[in-house]
């Protein structure tokens, strides 16, 4: 597959130990470089995800970004701090690898994106289950070439919530307003919102309304919260995000002929394959004891994890601006597009629920 992308890891949050062995898994990419505020956690993440020896230490980010032999940023850092730290890597020509919530408004991602433009590298953002095969094996069966099975969309929904322990709710960084201010609408409403503009082929809603009563903690950070997007065609999205029930990702994509529903959007239970069920032309039995036909069940199976998936497509990016093609446009587009219906939200979780109109 050619050369391999280096990367350098700029944090070492938890979410890092995960891509750090995407990374290794993946057969066009390696880690070369561990950054830290500290050269000591960066030496006891190094030992402790199994990198080789010799991988570059750094105490500082800035230390990592001056760093000639890194190519890409992989950066887990807190919310508040990709403004800095996203420009910085672009502007030092490093190809960004940037986890989600990308930035806590549309406003801030601009100049990231921008900065990435003016330095000819790639961004995307970290949302893993955009790159399992199983997402365009039900991008498949969506589309126009098989409107006779889904017909036109009508409706989504989507979940995801885990229950959180107490000590997450006093001191993770999701839960701190100076680290990541946008709580669980960021952390999870990132993925539903992400999975409401896939089925509809990011076509943007034109309005958000929040549901009432949002559960805030103490210093007012968002622990579980939703809303309804509406397009003009007469589509409508619902989605509901929360640190605060079980753990719940669920999707449901309703069409005019057919329907696909999955349980693990986000993480597949088994990493080795994943799953979603899809009806079309369902009607009840003449009794109306049972439905005809029956859902069909479909299984997709992958030699790589998702989150390895994603390392290799990015470095796939990486490599063919290196032979001279340009960034791809996609991946900075649909991750705007992202933030401008999150930004929507939140615009009228703020304005207690009233409708807030989306412009793209």
């Amino acid at each position: 597959m050619g050369e391999a992308t280096r990367f350098g890891i700029m944090g070492c949050a938890g979410i890092a130990r995960k891509v750090c062995r995407a990374i290794k898994l993946s057969p066009n990419a390696t880690v070369v470089a561990v950054g830290s505020r500290s050269a000591e956690k960066a030496h006891r993440f190094i030992k402790d995800n199994g990198l080789p020896e010799n991988t570059q230490v750094h105490g500082s980010y800035e230390s990592l970004l001056d760093d000639p032999d890194v190519d890409a940023v992989y950066m887990p850092l807190p919310t508040s701090l990709h403004l800095r730290w996203g420009v910085a890597a672009a502007s030092k020509g490093k190809h960004i690898l940037l986890e989600k919530p990308t930035a806590l408004s549309v406003a801030e991602l601009d100049q990231i994106l921008q900065a990435c433009e003016a330095n000819n590298v790639q961004f995307m953002d970290g949302t893993m289950w955009m790159h399992h095969p199983r997402t365009a094996k039900m991008h498949e069966l969506l589309s126009q070439q098989h409107s006779h099975l889904f017909g036109q969309l009508k409706m989504v929904n989507s979940i995801a919530s885990f229950y959180a322990k107490p000590d997450f709710l006093h001191n993770n960084i999701r839960v701190i307003p100076d680290l990541d201010a946008l709580g669980a609408l960021g952390d999870l409403g990132w993925y539903c919102i992400r999975f409401i503009l896939w089925a509809a082929d990011y076509y943007l809603p034109t309005t958000a309304v929040a549901f009432p009563n949002p559960v805030k903690n103490e210093a007012g950070l968002l622990l579980s919260c939703g809303a309804s997007l509406h397009w003009e065609n007469g589509t409508v999205a619902t989605f509901h995000c929360s640190f605060l029930a079980h753990r719940t990702f669920e999707v449901a994509v309703v069409g005019s002929k057919g329907t696909l529903t999955m349980s693990d959007f986000v993480n597949p239970f088994d990493e080795n394959s994943a799953r979603f069920t899809f009806a079309s032309e369902s009607s009840f039995k003449e009794l109306v004891d049972g439905c005809k036909p029956l859902p069909t069940n479909h299984v997709v199976s992958t030699e790589l994890p998702q989150e390895a998936c994603m390392i290799s497509e990015f470095s796939r990016l990486v490599e063919a601006i290196k032979d001279g093609s340009k960034p791809e446009k996609k991946w900075p587009s649909i991750s705007r597009k992202n933030q401008i219906v999150m930004d929507a939200v939140k615009d009228s979780i703020d304005k207690e629920s009233k409708p807030v109109e989306i412009v793209g």
